[in-house]
């Protein structure tokens, strides 16, 4: 696995690169192709660190993100966090696609008892109005949810806007 690690406000040192670089080398097993893993490290605040590792595979994108006292921790809740969604969606491929098709390894004996995604339990129709970021923005904020979904007015793309953890605000808009 290739890594590429990249530091905002942080200062690695070799031992935390080497650790990082040994325990995901530990998720080779999964991948039967090329898999690249881009880990952020970033300090938050004073005394909290962020670590977040998104991994490519064969077309796929699994991602985790973890914030604690020290990087050290990170990795260790990091890792499992991974290691279970790269798991799940092994499991659910190895029941819907061919094998010759999988991007991953799979290995019957290994496989860990099958976990479900959920079911969609409800489906929701709604007016898509076109307005600037800022204005969904005002508006998610005044539905006091999550997410809003919009046409930008900038581009008359379809459009999300969404509340981040650290209290900002994330934009997503497709390429189509």
């Amino acid at each position: 696995m290739k890594i590429e690690l990249v530091s905002k406000n942080y200062n690695e040192g070799m031992r935390l690169v080497n650790v990082i670089e040994k325990k995901l080398g530990k998720l080779d097993k999964y991948f039967s192709g090329d898999a690249d893993a881009l880990v952020k490290l970033s300090t938050v605040g004073n005394d909290k660190f962020t670590m977040e590792i998104t991994v490519r595979f064969g077309g796929y994108i699994a991602r985790a993100e973890v914030t604690g006292s020290n990087m050290y921790d990170n990795i260790d809740l990091i890792l499992p966090k991974l290691e279970k969604q790269i798991a799940r969606f092994r499991d659910r491929m190895n029941s819907k696609m061919p094998k010759k098709a999988l991007p991953l390894k799979v290995d019957v004996e290994e496989a860990a008892p099958r976990e479900e995604y959920g079911n969609v339990v409800k489906e929701k129709h709604f007016d898509i109005s076109i307005v600037t970021v800022d204005e969904a923005i005002a508006e998610m904020e005044l539905l006091d949810h999550d997410f809003y979904v919009f046409v930008n007015a900038e581009n008359n793309k379809v459009s999300v806007v969404y509340k981040r953890h650290d209290g900002d605000y994330g934009l997503i808009t497709p390429e189509y």
